[in-house]
């Protein structure tokens, strides 16, 4: 059961990651998961974590719907169920260091890869193998924001085109999850009020509609230049959370 002072913490950031990522198409899942992680058990906290994330990528697909590039979604979807039919035959449950340390590490790795070797997602074989690693990656350690981000921000697609492609991509990615580790958190006997989790719902839906002037004003420069400053910053605190959990023995 969440605390009351527990569901305070996480229904300002469940506002906030949404406005977050709502602007930026990005950034705004690993903030939310980081605290999740703070105060839930990591099958809870996945569980938690992949009905909002569903719900903020429902409502950007539906706000910018028509700046979806389904070629895209549908090759990376195929890589999602190909990733989620490995992972299922494994039943893997990350560690909270796990997490953390490739919530951090991911994006530090993609943004020191030669530029040349950049994986673009509107290339044919980069969709399926986008997708197939961003399932894999999500239930190994846990999250692959990062990842998504670094296949399209080496396309040349717009920033609405980015948003909202990745929104659709989310909605199935986030689906596949809530499943795996539902089921995981059912078996483990975790449960959370639906009551709170209504709430946190209803401000993913406020932060996500509170963000699209933000998207609509900056340029494309502008927002490839500050998603990368974001990912990166959120990285570094990643890593040391990640490290200082290893350091003190805290693994659940």
């Amino acid at each position: 059961m969440i605390s009351l002072a527990a569901g305070a913490a996480i229904a300002v950031t469940a506002f906030v990651s949404s406005f977050i990522t709502g602007a930026f198409g990005m950034a705004g899942g690993q903030i939310l998961l980081a605290v999740l992680l703070y105060f839930l058990p990591v099958s809870a906290a996945m569980t938690v974590f992949s009905g909002l994330m569903f719900t903020s990528g429902l409502w950007r697909a539906a706000l910018w719907r028509k700046h979806v590039d389904w070629r895209i979604a549908l090759r990376v979807g195929a890589g999602l169920v190909a990733g989620y039919a490995l992972m299922l035959s494994i039943h893997f449950v990350p560690s909270k260091p796990l997490i953390y340390l490739g919530l951090g590490l991911t994006p530090i790795i993609g943004d020191l890869a030669p530029k040349r070797f950049a994986p673009d997602v509107s290339k044919s074989p980069f969709g399926f193998v986008c997708g197939f690693v961003i399932m894999a990656l999500q239930i190994s350690i846990g999250a692959a924001g990062n990842v998504l981000d670094m296949f399209f921000q080496a396309s040349p697609l717009g920033r609405h085109a980015i948003v909202a492609t990745k929104a659709v991509v989310q909605i199935s990615s986030q689906t596949m999850r809530f499943a795996y580790f539902g089921s995981i958190a059912l078996a483990e006997g975790a449960n959370a009020d639906w009551r709170m989790f209504v709430v946190f719902m209803l401000l993913t839906f406020a932060g996500g509609s509170a963000s699209a002037r933000l998207l609509e004003g900056m340029s494309d420069a502008f927002f490839r230049l500050w998603t990368r400053r974001v990912i990166l910053g959120l990285s570094a605190i990643y890593v040391a959370r990640g490290l200082w959990l290893l350091w003190s023995g805290q693994y659940a």
